[in-house]
């Protein structure tokens, strides 16, 4: 009996195994997500019921459940040494010249290869097995990152083809977060009272810095192996060879690298992907341009930083210049001061751009804006508009901008977070904070309170109609009818409107709360785990912790929010106020099983969140970006970007009758 299950179990991990080289080798998957979802359930049950033979390798043992106190330094066998930059043609060109002159010869042909804009890793496999992931830190010394790289799925943690492997492999690649993923972890972030990663690459390698790899294993990272470092015999004779054999071992190799017979077709190539790189889920800042033959990298050798076979060709980052008009200070629903700036309007990436965040009061200080400077902007990963340059003073007496010791809006102390670079404002009642908690509470996204807008939250403070959310339920008539630009059939709607947002489902009512860290993801889950919000105010921090995408930080907020006598207060009040969230959703059919839809546009008959919860109640998933992954875009009038990228990209786009009839099917 045992026996069976053994070979059960090992049977089932070469399926999931298989699976992952389908989908991040070959791009070639065979099965839907929720398929795949069942397979790796399935193991996890098995082994969880038979734990003598749990192994490391098993996909299940990805994520450690304890987190680091600390990193440990690795040496790298083989240096990790960086790359020479050029921005231009003529500077390739004279990068060939230097080449052929010390190899005495042109016969030797180049591998081109995009440049993904992560962070560098090694990866050694001993014996086939995964053993030590580390990052490049100067070089000769790195972090170990194991724990964390494991959770990506694009690693294996045992390589393909058996006999074959070398006993001791380095695989250097690169660690990066996808765009449709660092779009919605800034989206959860927003939600959850987090300030915004500033672009991809800053995401990944705060990610891969995380010392508790459940966080990370939700970020969603992946990987592209690219090089060798210390290898017990060699894989091939060249660069593109070896590549190939990666892919064979099972290790995810981007499929956009092109041999080029001299460096003119190496600049065309270079110049093609220019173009074209917004067309990936990812992103690249550039190319890389290598001699193929390990022979020729040999005799060209390497200065003391860089290799002299190989040289990085850099895309310039589209730029505009304008002018700071001023500097804000923006207060949060948590109280986080942050920095923006107001520019003169200018042209950027397709759209006008008017303000630029300046993230935080260290990265203001860093890059010394003041008022009226001149400034470059770009967008962060192409999307985020961003300070990155300051490229002339206004005048040489102007102050740089000082950081607040006070709250802009109540004046309270401001208190920088204990091993933290944000700045807060400690008056839970700051009017401030109360606005955007406000705000927060009545969007779409929460408890969906039409015509609740910030104007009327304004009014409704200044004249302390409204303390706190259950205040908005106790509100009448006669009082709104009082305020300025609110006649009788205003405020009559704005009543219907808060009293139909009594018995939203629970999972809104738990987002709208604003506790610190939870967006509406994770509502939904806890909503689903507990039920009733009796059962989840009661829950103890450890049991929330051991809750599959909460861990420790998110336990520990949701453990002290309801611990805090005001908070219980409040929700006490909108209780007898008459909010009664509905109970969670259950799924209705499989009909949409393991289909992504991307909702985007105004729908005739349905809201977004309608339709998206109709997609989820048939067991389909509903995500904010397009990406490959994605099945159809239900798309409404004025889609926007979303509806461009869909086409670009091959995807299905459905309006709203035909999703209504896949629904009827």
């Amino acid at each position: 009996m045992a026996k069976d299950v053994s070979k059960q179990i090992e049977r089932l991990r070469e399926e999931i195994r298989r699976h992952d080289y389908l989908y991040y080798v070959l791009n070639q998957p065979e099965i839907s997500d929720r398929q795949y979802d069942r397979l790796f359930a399935e193991l996890k049950k098995l082994e969880a019921a038979n734990p003598l033979f749990v192994t490391a390798d098993s996909p299940t043992q990805r994520v450690s459940e304890r987190p680091l106190e600390g990193f440990a330094t690795v040496r790298h066998a083989v240096p990790m040494l960086s790359m020479d930059n050029t921005y231009n043609a003529d500077e390739l060109t004279a990068f060939d010249e230097r080449v052929a002159k010390q190899l005495g010869s042109r016969d030797y042909d180049y591998v081109i290869e995009l440049k993904i804009d992560g962070l560098a890793i090694s990866l050694r496999y001993e014996g086939s097995m995964l053993v030590t992931a580390a990052t490049r830190g100067n070089g000769e010394m790195g972090d170990d990152v194991t724990a964390n790289v494991r959770t990506i799925r694009a690693v294996p943690l045992v390589l393909m083809d058996g006999d074959k492997i070398p006993a001791v492999l380095e695989v250097r690649g690169e660690v990066y977060m996808p765009t449709s993923s660092f779009v919605e972890l800034n989206r959860l972030r927003a939600e959850a009272c987090e300030s915004a990663f500033a672009n991809p690459r800053n995401a990944a390698a705060g990610s891969l810095k995380l010392l508790d790899a459940r966080i990370t294993a939700a970020r969603n990272l992946s990987f592209f192996a690219y090089a060798t470092g210390q290898v017990s015999e060699p894989l091939a004779s060249n660069h593109y060879e070896s590549l190939k054999r990666f892919r064979e071992l099972g290790l995810p190799v981007n499929p956009n690298i092109k041999k080029a017979r001299d460096i003119k077709e190496a600049i065309e190539i270079c110049d093609g992907w220019s173009e074209k790189r917004s067309e990936l889920d990812y992103q690249i800042d550039g190319m890389v341009i290598k001699i193929n033959r390990f022979e020729q990298r040999d005799i060209l050798g390497a200065t003391g930083r860089a290799p002299r076979w190989c040289i990085s060709y850099k895309f310039a980052a589209e730029q505009a210049e304008t002018t700071i008009e001023s500097i804000d200070v923006q207060v949060g629903k948590s109280g986080i001061l942050t920095p923006v700036a107001n520019l003169t309007p200018v042209l950027l990436a397709g759209t006008t751009v008017k303000r630029a965040s300046l993230h935080n009061f260290d990265e203001l200080k860093r890059l010394g804006v003041g008022q009226g400077d001149t400034v470059i902007i770009e967008k962060a990963g192409e999307i985020i508009p961003q300070v990155v340059e300051v490229k002339a003073k206004a005048t040489s007496n102007v102050p740089l901008f000082e950081i607040p010791k006070t709250c802009p809006i109540c004046n309270s102390i401001a208190v920088k977070d204990e091993d933290g670079v944000y700045i807060r404002c400690v008056n839970r009642d700051c009017p401030g904070q109360l606005k955007e908690r406000l705000k927060y509470f009545a969007g779409r996204g929460q408890m969906d309170i039409e015509n609740l807008g910030p104007a009327l939250i304004d009014q409704l403070i200044e004249n302390r109609l409204v303390g706190n959310f259950a205040d908005l339920y106790k509100l009448s008539e006669i009082q709104l009818a009082g305020l300025e630009r609110m006649a009788e059939k205003s405020a009559a709607n704005v009543i219907t409107a808060i009293e139909e947002s009594k018995t939203r489902p629970l999972w809104r009512l738990i987002a709208a709360l604003g506790i610190r860290h939870i967006g509406g993801r994770s509502a939904q889950i806890l909503a689903e785990h507990f039920s009733s919000l009796n059962a989840l105010m009661k829950a103890a921090e450890n049991d929330l912790a051991e809750i599959d995408q909460i861990g420790p930080t998110m336990a520990k907020s949701i453990y002290e929010y309801f611990r805090d006598p005001e908070n219980h207060s409040v929700i006490d009040q909108l209780l007898d106020a008459g909010v009664k969230p509905e109970q969670p959703e259950t799924r209705r059919s499989d009909k949409l099983a393991g289909k992504i839809f991307v909702v985007t546009g105004t729908l005739e008959n349905l809201s977004r969140q309608q339709a998206q919860q109709a997609i989820r109640q048939a067991g389909g998933k509903s995500s904010g970006s397009v990406s490959k992954k994605t099945d159809f875009v239900l798309a409404g009038e004025n889609p926007g970007s979303k509806l461009e990228k869909a086409r670009k990209l091959g995807i299905e786009v459905i309006d709203e009758k035909r999703f209504l009839k896949m629904m009827e099917e």
